[in-house]
């Protein structure tokens, strides 16, 4: 099969399209997909350079990716909940590539209505988000939530499934992005890189975090004694000693595919959007990440050739 290949830690470069790598075994209970379509995310970009060594280290040859839409080309013997020709999609690993194997667990079919490629966008960014609302802070219904880069692919998802718990929710992006996340239907906006508006913003029950860094530590204050801090990036190592009294959790995605078809239809029923920045032949990989890390242009998907459906 024809997949995107990286022989080593490094930049963008390194990642080799190869024609010639051997196709995924499947056993009794994984399902084979003919790839439409892989999408980018910062995880990707973060394995590549050797920056998640430490705590994610690869091994070589490596294929990157977490999201995969397709149709099932194969089964294993167990499988008995999806056939050759269905279309699915699924967070897994090493989707740059034609074909992805899959246990059936982690997969479920994609509803009618929904485009097959842009399909790839969901997973791994819905997953995240919702698990940050519901695992990592525990928002309840009524309670007061600020979510911050809730403009991005995993922020959207955060704040759509705080709503649909009844939680009152607070977007949190720049300054110059404040008319943009009104249009998500929140309660409030607050610009996360003007120190005053910090510094005068209310105390709220939960934080649910997506930017990290210096953001998040002067954030975690406002947080209300006792309430919950989630968090999907790195935080600086002070950053805990600014509130002692909250629950500071991070947040590791786990695959949960009846979720992920939840979101699908909202996505088919216009209740969730995720804005496609570019669709780019699995070949241009490494512009993909070239393009992902200067950020700003929505979700990138890398569409597989001679992939079915």
């Amino acid at each position: 099969m024809k997949a995107v290949v990286l022989h080593e830690y490094g930049g963008p470069e390194k990642l080799k399209f190869e024609d010639n790598v051997p196709d995924p075994q499947i056993n009794g209970d994984t399902v084979l997909i003919a790839a439409a379509a892989a999408s980018v995310n910062p995880i990707d970009w973060k394995l590549r350079s050797g920056m998640r060594r430490k705590d994610s280290p690869l091994s070589f040859p490596a294929i990157l990716g977490r999201d995969v839409s397709g149709v099932v080309r194969a089964v294993g013997a167990n499988v008995k909940h999806f056939k050759p020709g269905d279309r699915v999609l699924a967070l897994s690993w090493a989707t740059y590539a034609e074909l992805v194997a899959v246990d059936d667990e982690d997969v479920t079919h994609l509803p009618d209505g929904v485009d097959l490629a842009d399909a790839a966008a969901i997973p791994l960014v819905a997953l995240t988000g919702d698990q940050l609302v519901r695992l990592a802070t525990n928002v309840q219904k009524g309670q007061v939530v600020l979510v911050t880069g809730a403009l991005g692919g995993v922020g959207r998802a955060a704040v759509h499934t705080a709503k649909k718990m009844g939680a009152q929710v607070i977007a949190g992006v720049r300054g110059k992005e404040l008319d943009d996340a009104r249009a998500l239907g929140v309660s409030d906006v607050l610009a996360i890189d003007d120190d005053k508006a910090i510094e005068k913003f209310r105390l709220v029950d939960a934080i649910a975090d997506t930017v990290g860094g210096e953001v998040a530590a002067k954030l975690i204050a406002k947080a209300k004694q006792n309430g919950s801090f989630g968090y999907t990036a790195v935080l600086p190592e002070n950053a805990a000693a600014q509130n002692p009294a909250v629950k500071i959790t991070r947040v590791f995605t786990k695959p949960d595919p009846s979720k992920v078809r939840e979101f699908a239809d909202d996505v088919r029923d216009g209740k969730f959007v995720l804005p496609i920045g570019r669709r780019m032949p699995l070949c241009d990989a490494a512009e993909a990440h070239v393009l992902g890390e200067k950020g700003g242009i929505g979700k990138i998907l890398l569409l597989a050739r001679d992939s079915q459906g």
